[in-house]
């Protein structure tokens, strides 16, 4: 059975697209040898890499011999590998993947699908005891989890780059959901984020004098590192007149 997907660059419709079964190979590279995958352009090497599939992930080897390629998760707001030069068979665990090879000046991608993702029950199946205290406790109803999604939206739609908004932005972005929405508050509740994530200490313990740098970009990197918001929480910010967040 097939489990990995390749996507080449020009292709537009599922005829184009390469599959391949656990256990076999597909190169990569400018020369295009033995049913491989051609990419033609100068800077990409004759044979620049290999894929492998394995069963719900695959392997990427980097065959060139200077050049890191990068493996965006495009679904993952900014989440992505590295694999060096001459690395061999490393794994790549994303369900939805993008090579991109830096070649001559250009940045050429090619997508690679593993949607074979198998996830198994969270459930606790029984077992007695108290319940495992949660990382991060977020409430998906209150404004500061609003604030977040409003700091987070523009990474979370496909923009792992892009500046977070200003605070003016935020307020006119919240104003829908939140209409007494102010400059104050909004401060307040990315102060309060800060705090309730162990990204600052609680105002009766800090030290004063001492001043935070990068709050809203820290906040930011945590939540998208750890998954504590997701492309579907930015639902929070649709108008919704029988449900505003409180």
């Amino acid at each position: 059975m097939y489990s990995v997907i390749v996507v080449p660059p020009t292709c537009s419709s599922a005829d184009g697209q390469v599959r391949i079964a656990a256990g076999e190979r597909l190169t990569f590279g400018r020369a295009g040898t033995d049913g491989g995958l051609t990419i033609d352009h100068q800077g990409v090497p004759r044979v620049a890499g290999e894929i492998t599939a394995h069963r719900n992930f695959w392997l990427l080897s980097n065959l060139s011999a200077d050049q890191t390629y990068v493996v965006d998760n495009p679904e993952g707001a900014g989440e992505h590998i590295k694999v060096a030069p001459g690395r061999l068979d490393a794994p790549v665990p994303f369900e939805f993947s993008r090579v991109v090879l830096p070649a001559a000046g250009d940045l050429l991608a090619f997508d690679v699908w593993a949607p074979r993702h198998a996830f198994r029950s969270v459930e606790r199946h029984g077992l007695s005891g108290a319940l495992t205290a949660p990382a991060f406790a977020l409430d998906r109803t209150k404004r500061y989890f609003a604030v977040l999604a409003a700091l987070c939206e523009p990474r979370l739609r496909g923009e792992p780059h892009a500046p977070l908004p200003a605070v003016e932005q935020l307020v006119d972005r919240l104003r829908s959901v939140w209409p007494t929405v102010s400059r104050s508050a909004v401060y307040w509740n990315i102060d309060y984020l800060a705090v309730k994530l162990r990204l600052r200490p609680a105002p009766d313990t800090a030290e004063s004098g001492l001043r935070v740098n990068g709050k809203k970009e820290s906040l930011v990197s945590l939540a998208l590192r750890f998954d504590l918001i997701r492309e579907d929480d930015l639902a929070v910010l649709a108008p919704a007149p029988s449900e505003v967040v409180r």
